[in-house]
């Protein structure tokens, strides 16, 4: 037998409507913002990450599945949603189009890295990504379109975390401040951290190691280094979100994986999921657009991983709406009954009611137990002698009563009792 690869999930039929919940109410809450759905290739070409998330991050240095396609180019499997969307956006002269530009995107992405609760080597992700919005509004925006999201969804338990890591004009200050700070601690800090020191400083305020996050403790805060337009901009957000009664931590550790952020970073963090509590995150990247070539366009957005909320959804007990059951099962007693039976579901799928009947031919009894089984509403029982006598045998198997229908009778009856 041929199992299935490590760090990937089948999502059985019986799991499926719990997506369908998820995948739903994201697209609910982004229509309320006005955003429009954007879909790209699942693998692009490796160059686009490697400047887009950045050369320091885990995600390139570690995490990528490249491959070298027929042709010799060195292709990758998407491992975030943001730098493909940026690369369309500048592929299709968006920044020429009607700004800002409002798109969000629900996509596999993959990252070779230890499984763990509610993040697959394949998972999936439900990202948002506004361009041409340069104010705190639209940081405002983001955040309240992630929370609406998750409040929609019966989350709770959730608490928000929010920086400001500066911009290019600040940000080399707090790097200085930072390596004097971190020297005469490296020889404590993990390899990884000691890669970091040069090429990007503020990324080790990300380390997980212990002794890491133990020197990190006493480490500068990027806030007291923020220039006059940072801080102005990350004042004006707080304030924003105080008047729409958004509670937040302030979080001076908060740097976010990638290297394309700027100002803003926020994550909503849930205690239900283990130390890996992050189930979405995101900031503003006012230079990415500009750095893979486009013109200069501010933007922000963020990611949500689908695996994690369900994962959330699951260790808080909330439920999820179940599937709506099936409406009519079609029951034939004989060859006769069960292609009436076929003609049957044909004509009440047209009239907008979900049907299914016998493909085993199955007896009585046990086609009976099926529709049990599958939670068929109604039954409806064909044989000869129904067939004679132009009257179908109607169950509702929800009280157990019968009643007899015309043929010519039986679709609009059991319309009007679906609706």
């Amino acid at each position: 037998m041929i199992n299935i690869p490590k760090g990937t999930k089948d999502v059985l039929p019986s799991e499926a409507y719990k997506w369908h919940f998820v995948e739903g109410t994201a697209r609910r809450i982004a229509a309320l913002y006005n955003l429009q759905e954007i879909r790209t290739p699942v693998f692009e070409h490796t160059e686009l990450f490697a400047r887009g998330v950045g050369d320091t991050t885990d995600i390139v240095n570690k995490e990528m599945y490249t491959f070298t396609d027929k042709g010799g180019r060195s292709m990758t499997l998407k491992p975030e949603g943001t730098a493909g969307v940026v690369r369309s956006f500048i592929e299709s002269g968006g920044a020429g189009g009607v700004l800002p530009a409002k798109m969000y995107y629900i996509t596999p992405v993959f990252r070779y890295e230890r499984p763990q609760a509610g993040r697959l080597r394949e998972h999936h992700q439900f990202g948002v990504e506004i361009f041409g919005g340069k104010g705190p509004e639209t940081d405002a925006e983001v955040i309240l379109l992630a929370r609406d999201y998750i409040a929609a969804l019966g989350v709770e338990g959730v608490e928000l975390r929010l920086n400001s890591i500066g911009c290019k004009h600040c940000r080399p200050k707090f790097n200085e401040a930072l390596k004097e700070y971190l020297r005469p601690h490296l020889s404590e800090m993990c390899p990884t951290c000691n890669a970091r020191f040069e090429k990007n400083p503020l990324r080790i305020l990300d380390c997980k190691e212990e002794a890491c996050a133990a020197v990190n403790a006493g480490a500068p805060r990027t806030e007291d280094y923020l220039c006059d337009e940072c801080r102005e901009h990350f004042e004006a957000l707080k304030a924003i979100l105080g008047r729409c009664g958004v509670r937040y931590t302030l979080d001076p550790k908060l740097v976010r994986g990638l290297d394309y952020y700027s100002k803003t970073v926020f994550e909503f963090v849930s205690t239900q999921i283990g130390s890996q509590g992050t189930v979405l995150g995101g900031g503003r990247y006012d230079t990415l657009i500009e750095n893979l070539g486009g013109p200069s366009v501010p933007a922000v957005g963020f990611g949500s991983g689908i695996e994690r909320m369900l994962l959330v959804l699951e260790n808080t007990g909330r439920a999820v709406p179940a599937q709506p059951p099936l409406g009519v099962y079609a029951a034939g007693l004989d060859e006769e009954g069960r292609r009436a039976a076929f003609a049957l579901c044909a004509a009440l799928r047209s009239a907008g009611v979900s049907a299914d009947f016998d493909h085993a031919a199955r007896s009585v009894k046990a086609q009976f137990k099926y529709a049990g089984k599958i939670g068929a509403r109604f039954v409806v029982v064909i044989g000869s002698n129904e067939l004679q006598s132009g009257e179908y045998t109607v169950k509702d198997m929800a009280d157990g009563s019968s009643v007899s229908v015309k043929a010519e009778d039986v679709v609009p009856f059991l319309v009007q009792k679906l609706r």
